[in-house]
């Protein structure tokens, strides 16, 4: 199924499926993260909210040879892991507000994220994909100054400013991706495209991230995990290309659809 979570006309928090001829239904929850049937009931979406509500969004650093390449930097040897926080969350076709303290620095970084759907801790590479409960499109919106200067040798403050978690528009679940490491990501900023490249090109694949990230270390349901961007960020450009008040940044990922997202 393709999930989208939405506030509808009556303004409640819905789950509605996306159709072959694009209309929303309504899906009964049977508990968080707990899909039911679908319904007949069709959705009025007056709101786009992230498909869930993250309990922890995890990131990934440094996982495409490309972006390494564009900054001049060495393969890691480990993955490269920071946190975003859960209230950075945003939803498709809300606004990417650039934060009050940041200047010319806010920068768009579209990726594939997985959600995972059960309480995992020390899991095998081989059964890594079990605990997943489906893909959804990420902006790992970062700005780069508090990044690399202003956040004490951390990235979190950098990339953890409210609304620079946007996710959505949909939560694919897994019955309809087969391989999450073969699926082409693009980025769009305005009409040019910024970015684009295959999951397949990943330095650490997603079963070896989950299983790495589990390691004595229990991912809950509700985990998002973020798994790096490909190359063409716009700090690499030259010149620099940032974004700006007017902006409108498209990701998409195959078979997973498009995440929108305006700049102010």
């Amino acid at each position: 199924m393709k999930i989208a979570r939405v506030v509808d006309s009556e303004n409640k928090i819905i789950y509605a499926a996306e159709q072959a001829d694009g209309r929303l239904l309504r899906v009964e929850t049977d508990g968080p993260l707990q899909f039911g049937k679908t319904t007949q009931e069709e959705v009025a979406v007056s709101r786009w909210l992230p498909p869930i509500e993250p309990r922890t969004i995890i990131c990934i650093g440094a996982n495409y040879a490309g972006h390494i390449k564009e900054l001049g930097h060495e393969l890691p040897e480990y993955p490269v892991v920071f946190m975003k926080n859960p209230a950075a969350a945003l939803g498709h076709l809300e606004t990417i507000r650039i934060p009050q303290v940041c200047g010319d620095e806010v920068d768009y970084e579209g990726e594939l994220a997985v959600v995972i759907g059960k309480k995992c801790c020390n899991t095998p590479k081989e059964q890594a994909l079990d605990y997943v409960l489906g893909y959804t499109a990420a902006n790992d919106v970062s700005a780069r100054l508090w990044q690399l200067e202003k956040g004490g040798s951390q990235w979190c403050r950098g990339k953890g400013f409210d609304n620079f978690a946007p996710l959505g528009a949909f939560l694919v679940t897994t019955d309809e991706i087969s391989d999450p490491n073969s699926l082409t990501i693009e980025t769009r900023l305005n009409s040019e495209t910024v970015q684009k490249d295959n999951t397949a090109n990943m330095i650490f694949d997603i079963p070896t991230l989950i299983s790495f990230l589990s390691q004595d270390t229990t991912l809950l349901p509700g985990t998002v995990i973020l798994t790096g961007t490909p190359q063409g960020i716009g700090w690499a450009r030259k010149p620099r290309r940032l974004l700006q008040k007017g902006d409108i940044v498209r990701i998409e990922i195959a078979g997973i659809g498009q995440l929108i997202n305006p700049v102010e």
